[in-house]
């Protein structure tokens, strides 16, 4: 049953992807915009799907961290739609001709950006994700198949039957947005076979789902990381400055892949530092686990195990290490690093731009949060996630990430000799 229902989506999704790879910008731009609409429309009956997952999810016993990401209230809708007009904004990257070279035997070389044709994208628990991936990949040519979490398969129902009821309605094909419905883990092993249909297959989600793709995918991978991010506060950061950074990074939103999860501070610094930002963190009931060196210094912590320096939280817990040098900062973040994004607090220019060259990380920041690693912040708009791999992308995936090149030549009747 699984094998054909979700073999008809691949065929489906090919089929229409060539006429998603001729539609001009504005086609593309009204279809966004006739999705804000409906957004906008169906608010209430999109809260009350979303309340229903949001239930469910409860009796399952599901963590605070993870409801706050599956909740959807008219904030959040609004906030997608925002996300919807902005990505109308962006310069449509399909069709734009880069490098074009005439060669010494007369030829025009050049390379045309098109879409990659048919995504499919296994996600987890945030609603949000249904909108923004449908969004990049329609403003970019691509049919797209999506999978949600099964804790919020009705937010997603309802957001998938938004986006389709808003594409037929400016004359676009509804197949080029799927959603397969079935919360059955045999659909998604389904899926990850069909490499005669799908172009690229998305992971966004935890190291499990990451991890089970990779080794079971035979279409190409194209992986949004976890994110252990770090701080590493320098001898010669300014401490009034750095504390509100640590807080903002650990405590604005702690269950986003942008959020720090080990501090790491100088031992220089650390007995004027680690006081004054532990009790700021403490207010915010953040749990702090600390190094033997940190315990010293904050009582209420409670001793790291080795396994916090490889833990994305994702929650209120924080993993303080005190060293002793730059060279050791820098070991350990490219050791327990997921190479996400990563943070220095100085004011030494050549240790900073030494940060930059030696840190392996998709984002590397000089004196800001990791908080900011996202397509919006980033002028990308919306974003499918952030890849820590090094092949196509890299970093935030907007629109030029859900695209490819082609080479294209110019002749004048020339044959090779």
């Amino acid at each position: 049953m699984f094998v054909e229902q979700v073999t008809n989506l691949g065929k489906q999704a090919k089929n229409v992807s060539a006429d998603l790879a001729i539609l001009g910008s504005d086609e593309k731009n009204n279809a966004l915009l006739a999705i804000a609409k409906g957004l906008k429309d169906k608010t209430p009956e999109i809260i009350e799907a979303n309340q229903k997952d949001m239930e469910n999810g409860k009796q399952q016993g599901l963590s605070a961290s993870f409801l706050e990401r599956l909740f959807l209230d008219e904030q959040r809708i609004l906030g997608m739609v925002e996300g919807l007009e902005e990505l109308v904004t962006l310069e449509d990257p399909v069709g734009t001709v880069e490098k074009m070279v005439r060669r010494p035997n007369g030829l025009d070389i050049g390379q045309l950006r098109v879409p990659l044709g048919v995504v499919a994208i296994i996600y987890e628990s945030r609603p949000n994700v249904t909108i923004e991936a449908a969004a990049l990949c329609l403003k970019t040519g691509n049919a797209v198949i999506l999978r949600g979490g099964s804790e919020s398969i009705e937010t997603n129902k309802i957001l998938v039957d938004v986006i389709r009821e808003a594409l037929v309605n400016v004359g676009i094909s509804a197949d080029a947005v799927q959603l397969i419905a079935s919360t059955e883990r045999e659909a998604v092993q389904v899926l990850m076979k069909l490499s005669d249909y799908i172009d690229v297959l998305i992971p966004r989600g935890g190291a499990g789902l990451i991890k089970s793709v990779r080794d079971n995918s035979s279409i190409p991978v194209l992986e949004t990381g976890m994110g252990n991010c770090h701080i590493y506060v320098d001898q010669d950061a300014t401490i009034d400055a750095a504390v509100p950074i640590v807080l903002n990074a650990k405590v604005q939103r702690p269950s986003v892949c942008n959020a720090v999860e080990t501090l790491l501070v100088h031992e220089d610094i650390a007995t004027k530092f680690l006081p004054l930002v532990s009790e700021e963190l403490l207010k915010n009931k953040v749990e702090l686990r600390a190094c033997e060196r940190g315990l010293d210094l904050i009582p209420q912590a409670v001793p790291a195990k080795d396994e916090d320096w490889d833990t994305e939280y994702l929650d209120l817990i924080l993993a303080i290490k005190v060293v002793s040098s730059f060279d050791e900062a820098v070991a350990h973040i490219n050791q327990h690093g997921t190479s996400h994004s990563e943070v220095i607090l100085t004011n030494d220019y050549n240790r900073s731009r030494a940060f930059l060259e030696q840190v392996d990380a998709a984002a590397v920041y000089i004196n800001a949060s990791s908080r900011f690693t996202d397509g919006f912040q980033f002028g990308l708009g919306a974003e499918l996630g952030i890849s820590t791999q090094k092949l196509h992308a890299r970093g935030p995936m907007g629109l030029e990430a859900l695209t490819t090149l082609k080479y294209i030549i110019y002749g004048d009747n020339q044959i090779r000799e």
